[in-house]
């Protein structure tokens, strides 16, 4: 059996300046590059192309699926293609590149999600996100002096993702014990470990250096864990069912690493799992210090708790559960943590 990763992983400082450079090291002389609009008028500008023919577009955010599987279908005949930019436009690109079977380049200048590495997308269908499929990326390409400058909402909701493999890998096991599918052990060990190395990276200052590379580095494992398992149960289990529950529920849906973060501490609660250990880094980064100051609507969340079973009814996590609902919405008006988190 052959598990396609990304053949290029490259974490570093000035790894933009190296895209030419790695793109003609793999037989890439032509590449469509979408961006969206702060990539296009900050970040291209400063790149130079010598011997690599680069067709640059810039890519508004929202597009519908289907709008994108027509768009796909148009683009013009290229080696590879790449995205650079946040989580929208790298989705678009991931799964534009999927319907045309080219290389996939991801480029992320922030790490607010795992998306940039993993085999899904969230796209838009009818106005509401959903997730839909694409082919890992060829390759990964994210510069740190990029990264080190995304706003501060960016790289806590990066956190929140990360710290979300906890609660996901506990209902993985606990959907596996009621046989409902089963757990990948080599997934599961990867999506393990990069939660915890990161846990061990010193968290006075998230924009240090050493806390960057440790965070893009956990988020990458992530989504090849999702790779090797073929599914996205090693990072996403109840917490990101109850995000996605609010992205259909909520009257304004949050950024989702914020609100998969603030849900994995719920469900962490819920499970009684180390929730402790997600305290103390929600604190330590300024997590929940962001969150107190853009406090969430409690009754989206309690919404958003019982219709989380119906967007992958298939699943068996804690939440498809009602005696586990009823706890979580417990928590929601009773946790003095939680309290903190949401509007009086």
């Amino acid at each position: 059996m052959q598990i396609a990763i990304p053949t290029v992983l490259d974490i570093q400082y000035g790894a933009l300046e190296k895209l030419e450079e790695r793109c003609l090291e793999h037989g890439f002389r032509t590449l469509l590059l979408w961006c969206d609009a702060f990539t296009y008028t900050e970040v291209i500008p400063h790149l130079q192309w010598k011997h690599l023919y680069v067709q640059i577009e810039k890519i508004e955010d929202g597009k519908e699926v289907s709008q994108l599987a027509a768009d796909a279908y148009d683009l013009a005949s290229v080696d590879a293609m790449a995205a650079c930019g946040g989580g929208g436009v790298i989705d678009q690109g991931k799964y534009a590149a999927f319907l045309r079977g080219l290389p996939f380049i991801s480029i992320p200048t922030s790490a607010s999600n795992d998306g940039f590495a993993s085999t899904t997308c969230s796209l838009y269908q009818q106005g509401r996100r959903i997730s839909v499929p694409a082919a890992v990326p060829y390759a990964v390409i994210a510069d740190l002096d990029v990264i080190q400058h995304t706003p501060e909402e960016m790289l806590l909701s990066g956190v929140g993702d990360v710290m979300s493999n906890i609660p996901a890998l506990y209902d993985w096991q606990f959907e596996a014990d009621a046989g409902v599918g089963r757990v990948h052990a080599f997934a599961a060990m990867l999506s393990r470990n990069a939660v915890n190395s990161f846990i061990r990276t010193p968290m006075q200052d998230i924009r240090h250096p050493a806390f960057l590379k440790e965070l893009v580095s956990a988020l990458t494992m992530s989504g090849v864990s999702t790779v090797i398992s073929g599914s996205t149960a090693p990072i996403s289990g109840s917490e990101h069912l109850l995000s996605h529950a609010l992205d259909q529920e909520a009257a304004t849906p949050g950024r989702h690493g914020i609100q998969v973060g603030t849900a994995a501490y719920l469900m962490c609660l819920v499970h009684e799992h180390r929730s402790e250990r997600l305290y103390k880094v929600f604190s330590r980064t300024g997590f929940f210090d962001w969150v107190r100051a853009h406090p969430l609507n409690r009754e989206d969340w309690i919404r958003a708790v019982e219709a989380a079973p119906a967007i992958k009814p298939k699943r068996h996590t804690y939440l498809h559960e009602e005696a586990w609902r009823k706890k979580a919405i417990h928590l929601l008006e009773t946790d003095a943590v939680l309290a903190e988190l949401f509007t009086p």
